[in-house]
Parts: structure tokens; C-alpha cells; sequence
């Protein structure tokens, strides 16, 4: 039992970290009301923290591979705890939204350090059912993350959905300062300060150019310019990598098919989580129900997920990944276009299969995911591993729901149809990296052949 503490640190982190991206869906409405805070502010009060987190996690990996693991979880622990208390207390929106902000710097150090904790802790058939718990704790966070903040929300304020996070952040510390081994840290190279604001620049202008432009359209003159500034960083980064002596993330990797497919496969399995943003929309304006019965609504797709995680974690181990990843991003899919057809008629009791169904998904494919990423690098470079599996999966859902807002806008004052056109492209998205996953992630023998032949000497 003793060898499972750690896994229990690194849950209990990642669930608070993953709870504050989908809690404050059903709060917004009582945040605008009690701090007078229009709807631009709020919309900043939601995405501050998912941007933050997508900009730090690269990063971070490198502060992991720096500093070590274990300093910096419980540094992020720190920071996120302090953030907490600060978005409890804020007075107005400003603050709210500069301590969210403060709340992804934390959040971004737990997302990338509870995958390099587990990778140095664990082997074999034990990395298999830790990978599973993990994937399994997951998905139950971002699943049930509406329905905590509804009743927090519903029957005490939403100042408790932040204080929420300050008996848990006190409860991991001390745990971790006792079962997480120190580790080793790295030579100490530099922290690569221009790629990282390169890609801040790149990944903020993007995500604000993809929110204008369901309010003012693609051929605006501010979301061309965004995206003209979106694209000059992501040239600038490129550049900044390839001549660092210390890069964020190894560019080259990207010419490896099969990294690049899994990273890609990384971002589609965010579609699902996106698209919920707007099922629980449609839920609670739509069909009028209150908070806490709209979280129950979306539960299928959390004890779906939790209990394929726990099962394909113990049973797949040393399966295909190239099988399970693309098996978990059809039935991902296939679930959304199962949720499809909704009208004026429709209940929330549409969704429950489709939602199951996607569940299964979503719990296949995590433990086979960070599995494939963690084999594409070397065992030395497992905080850039973290770091890349963790910037796509955040950008993925970060982006998912930008794009997912202008399609559901289009939809017209029909809330199902807005609704009906996201769970379709959340469907497409799946099914495509499906099809990436079969075509270009290797088998096991692909993957192994390379060692081979450098054992024999062959060519």
C-alpha cells in the first residue's frame, strides 16, 4: 500500500488543478451579479486561467528537468493555494481575474510535474494501473467540475468554490514533503526566457483572435491582425528553439511522424471536454435546470470514464497504443454524434448514451496517452515530455472552446442547434485523430526496431 502514496499526491493535485478549469461554468452568473462584473470581464475570469496554463506548460517542464520534480509540485501547490485564497477574497473583477491568472501559474507547475512524478516512480505492469487511476481521476475532474460548482455555488457562494481548494492544497503539501522522493536534478541550463514568450505571445493572440471572431467575424480587421501576430510568434519560436542550447520543446522532434501524431491525438481527445462548455450551456439556459442537477445530467460521462481508466490501466498494459488510442478517440467521437439531433423536445436524458459512450473513450485513451508520449523521449527529458503532452492537451481545450463558441453562436437564438453544430465538429475532431492514431503511432515492434538494430549493429 506503502508504493501508492505518491500516486495518491499526484491524484489529488492534478484533481484540484483540473476541477478549477470546469468549476466556474455554472458560478459565472453569481460572479458577474456579485462583484457588477460585465460580461467581457467574466469571460476573462474563465479564460485567464486556461491561457496561463497553456503558455507555462513548456516551461515548467524545463523548471522540472532543472529543478527536480517534487521542488517544484509543491512550489505549484504553494502558489495555487495562495492564488485560491486571493480569488475568494477578491473585492471586484480585476482582481479576481489577475489571482485566476496567478491560479494557472500553479495550476500549470501540478499539470506537467504529476506525469514526471509518476514516470520516475512507477514501472512496468505498476505504470499501467498508476496511468489508469490517473486517467481515471481525470476524466472524474473535469466531468463532475460543473457539478461541485453548482452546489457550492447553489447553497453557500461562489467565494466557496475557491476555498474549496485551501484544505486540499494543505492536505497534499504535507503529503508530499513526506512519501515524494527528492529525485535528481538537472545541470542547471538556463531557462529558454525567449522561446518562452514567443509562445505566450503566439497561443494568446490565437485564443483572443478565435473569441473576437465569433463576435465581429473571420475578416475583422483586429482578428486578421491577431492571427497575422499569432503566426509571426510561432516563426519566432521555431527559430528560438532550433539555435537554443536549451530549447522548451525539440522542434525537431515534429519530423517524427509518430510524435507529432501523438501529440496531435493529445489535442483531439480535448474536444469532448470542450464541447461540454456548452452542453451544460444548454442545460441550465436551455432547458432551465438549476445548477446541481445539471452536473447530474453530465455524469454518465464521468463513471464511464472512471471506470474504463481503472479497467483498461490493469488489463491493457503493454497493449498496442496505436489500437487503444485509436479505439478511445472513435468511441470519443462517436459518443459526441450520439448527443447530436437535439430540438425544442429534447431532454437531458438525450445525452446520457452518447455521454457513456464518449466516457469509454476518454478513459481508454488516457493511460495509453501519456504512455506513447513518455516513449517518443528519452527517460532524461521526461519534464519536456510532460511539458508537450500537457501544452497541447490545455491549447487543445483552450482553443476547443474558442472555436467551439463561434460555432455555437452561429447557431443562431436556437440554443439546440447552436449546441448540435459543436457536438459535430467535437465529433469530427475525434474520429480524425482516430485516423491519425491507426495510420502514423507505431506498433510495439515499429517502436522497438530502432533498438535493435543499434544492439546488432545492423543498418
Amino acid at each position: 500500500m506503502r508504493k501508492w502514496w505518491p500516486l495518491v499526491v499526484v491524484c489529488l493535485g492534478t484533481f484540484m488543478f483540473l476541477l478549477d478549469t470546469t468549476v466556474l461554468s455554472v458560478a459565472l452568473p453569481d460572479i458577474g451579479a456579485g462583484l457588477s462584473a460585465p460580461l467581457s470581464a467574466l469571460q476573462w475570469v474563465a479564460n485567464i486561467y486556461t491561457l496561463v496554463l497553456a503558455v507555462l506548460m513548456l516551461t515548467m517542464g524545463a523548471l522540472v528537468d532543472r529543478f527536480g520534480a517534487r521542488t517544484v509540485y509543491v512550489a505549484g501547490l504553494a502558489v495555487f493555494g495562495v492564488a485560491s485564497l486571493a480569488c475568494g477574497l477578491s473585492p471586484n473583477a480585476g482582481v479576481l481575474i489577475a489571482a485566476r491568472g496567478m491560479q494557472g501559474i500553479g495550476g500549470a507547475a501540478l499539470a506537467v510535474t504529476t506525469f514526471a512524478l509518476i514516470g520516475a516512480v512507477y514501472r512496468g505492469p505498476d505504470m499501467g494501473r498508476a496511468m489508469g487511476v490517473f486517467g481515471a481521476v481525470t476524466g472524474l475532474a473535469a466531468a463532475v467540475g460543473p457539478m461541485i460548482g453548482g452546489a457550492l455555488t447553489q447553497y453557500f457562494s461562489w467565494r466557496a468554490v475557491f476555498f474549496l481548494n485551501l484544505p486540499l492544497v494543505a492536505v497534499t503539501v504535507a503529503l508530499a514533503l513526506r512519501v515524494l522522493a527528492t529525485g535528481r536534478r538537472g545541470a542547471g541550463t538556463r531557462i529558454d526566457l525567449p522561446g518562452t514568450i514567443a509562445f505566450a505571445v503566439c497561443a494568446g493572440s490565437l485564443t483572443y483572435a478565435l473569441t473576437v471572431a465569433g463576435e465581429e467575424g473571420w475578416t475583422s480587421f483586429r482578428v486578421l491582425g491577431l492571427l497575422t501576430l499569432a503566426v509571426l510568434a510561432l516563426i519566432a519560436f521555431v527559430r528560438v528553439e532550433l539555435r537554443s542550447s536549451a530549447p522548451l520543446l525539440e522542434v525537431r522532434l515534429f519530423s517524427k511522424a509518430s510524435f507529432s501524431a501523438v501529440l496531435m491525438c493529445v489535442g483531439a481527445s480535448t474536444a469532448a471536454f470542450a464541447a461540454l462548455v456548452y452542453t451544460s450551456l444548454w442545460l441550465q439556459s436551455g432547458l432551465g435546470l438549476r445548477p446541481v442537477r445539471a452536473g447530474l445530467a453530465l455524469m454518465p460521462l464521468a463513471l464511464a470514464s472512471f471506470g474504463t481508466s481503472l479497467i483498461s490501466g490493469r488489463r491493457l498494459h503493454g497493449k498496442s497504443p496505436r489500437a487503444i488510442l485509436a479505439a478511445g478517440l472513435l468511441l470519443s467521437g462517436i459518443g459526441c454524434l450520439l448527443q447530436t439531433g437535439l430540438d425544442a423536445g429534447s431532454s437531458a436524458g438525450s445525452l446520457t448514451v452518447g455521454l457513456a459512450v464518449t466516457g469509454i473513450g476518454v478513459g481508454l485513451m488516457g493511460p495509453a496517452m501519456g504512455a506513447a508520449v513518455f516513449a517518443a523521449l528519452p527517460p532524461e527529458r521526461g519534464g519536456m515530455a510532460a511539458g508537450a503532452m500537457t501544452t497541447f492537451r490545455q491549447l487543445g481545450q483552450t482553443l476547443g472552446v474558442s472555436v467551439f463558441g463561434v460555432l455555437f453562436q452561429h447557431g443562431g437564438s436556437a440554443l439546440p442547434e447552436g449546441l448540435n453544430r459543436v457536438l459535430i465538429a467535437a465529433a469530427a475532431t475525434g474520429i480524425t485523430g482516430s485516423v491519425l492514431a491507426y495510420v502514423f503511432v507505431p506498433k510495439p515492434e515499429d517502436a522497438s526496431a530502432p533498438a535493435r538494430r543499434r544492439l546488432t549493429g545492423s543498418r
